[in-house]
């Protein structure tokens, strides 16, 4: 018995290649194994407002980062009255109750910064260029995150917090906060292009348009704008007038509702005083109580048959449940029937064959 014959081993360069895991052995030009010895690529946090349990633990005092890791592991702590004894979990000490031995950890305090940001700060809390955030302009011992945005090439105002439900009621469109910003753009705009401004500009993603603009300062080859906002996206401003064709020179945020830069230099930052956040935060609360009630999305007209099929659905029409049946048909002759298949016709009227 002949052995069987062996399967041709497939091409070298019949396929994709296929990389190596890192750390495994990849063949060299002479043929002796090499390995990858480059570290691993280190995760980056996200960027998602809550921390590690063990560093909450050791910033309320509890005890060192090793000490904090042994109450988590041994069953003593309790994060909103369910025991976590996992390493790593990750929670919100502003909105999660947190107990050591049965005792709840005291709530952080809430603190609200207005920062006056100079260009080239970014706004942002996890930067892997290392560029300088603002959240390093602020002295403070707390986590804290930027409320909205500014870009790396914009100035001005900007409020820096630890508390997410003040953020949330300054920066969703639903409560309309107004910001105000100064805008210096090359050459002047025409009338028609501020009423553009007004009414709306189309971009990417929606329409988008500016509260109120006014024309500041006119200079020889650009104008200086004020505009108000109540709502915020990417580069929303810059995207605005280069759609209507003027380019942003300068831009710099002057006011969020009724806070001001005053006296601050860029770089500088004061905190803000109870009394100043309750007004902010009522002034958001109740610019919902004055909102319209939205209206529903219009698509596109409706074609008249559409029209037509919606109209034989109505109560008491044929077509709807609990409607009356049609009218019987007149009676009259009938309709003669059709052929089906043109093999089934022909062999209803084969000839009798001659045999």
């Amino acid at each position: 018995m002949s052995p069987a014959p062996r399967r041709p081993r497939p091409h070298a360069h019949s396929g994709p290649a296929k990389r190596s895991p890192r750390g495994a052995s990849r063949p060299s030009a002479s043929g002796r194994p090499r390995y990858d010895n480059r570290p691993p690529a280190r995760p980056v946090a996200p960027d998602d407002g809550l921390e590690r349990l063990q560093k909450v633990l050791a910033a309320a005092g509890i005890g060192s980062r090793r000490a904090c890791e042994e109450l988590i592991t041994t069953g003593r702590v309790e994060v909103d009255r369910e025991v976590v004894t996992t390493l790593g979990t990750r929670v919100d000490p502003l909105r999660q109750q947190i107990r050591v031995d049965g005792e709840r950890l005291p709530s952080p305090r809430r603190v609200v910064h207005l920062l006056y940001k100079p260009v080239g700060v970014v706004t942002t809390n996890v930067d892997p260029a290392g560029r300088p955030r603002v959240i390093d302009l602020v002295p403070s011992d707390q986590r804290l995150f930027p409320i909205g945005r500014l870009d790396r090439s914009s100035e001005g105002l900007i409020l820096v917090t630890n508390d997410g439900e003040l953020g949330n009621l300054l920066t969703h469109p639903r409560y309309g906060v107004e910001k105000r910003y100064l805008v210096q753009v090359a050459g002047i705009p025409t009338q028609e292009t501020i009423e553009s401004l007004r009414q709306g500009v189309s971009l990417a993603e929606a329409t988008v348009h500016a509260k109120r603009v006014t024309i500041r300062s006119q200079h020889k080859q650009s104008t200086v704008l004020e505009m108000v906002l109540d709502e915020g996206r990417n580069r929303e401003i810059r995207r605005m007038l280069a759609a209507l064709g003027h380019k942003v020179q300068q831009l710099k945020r002057i006011a969020v509702g009724d806070l001001t830069l005053g006296n601050l230099l860029p770089g500088q930052s004061r905190r803000l005083t109870w009394e100043e956040i309750e007004k902010l935060r009522r002034s958001a609360i109740a610019a919902v109580g004055h909102q319209p009630a939205p209206r529903p999305e219009r698509g596109r007209p409706r074609s008249p048959r559409a029209n037509a099929r919606t109209a034989s659905r109505a109560p008491g029409r044929p077509g709807t449940r609990g409607a009356a049946k049609p009218a019987a048909r007149p009676s009259g002759p009938k309709r003669p029937r059709r052929p089906g298949k043109a093999s089934t016709w022909r062999k209803a009227h084969r000839k009798p064959s001659a045999d």
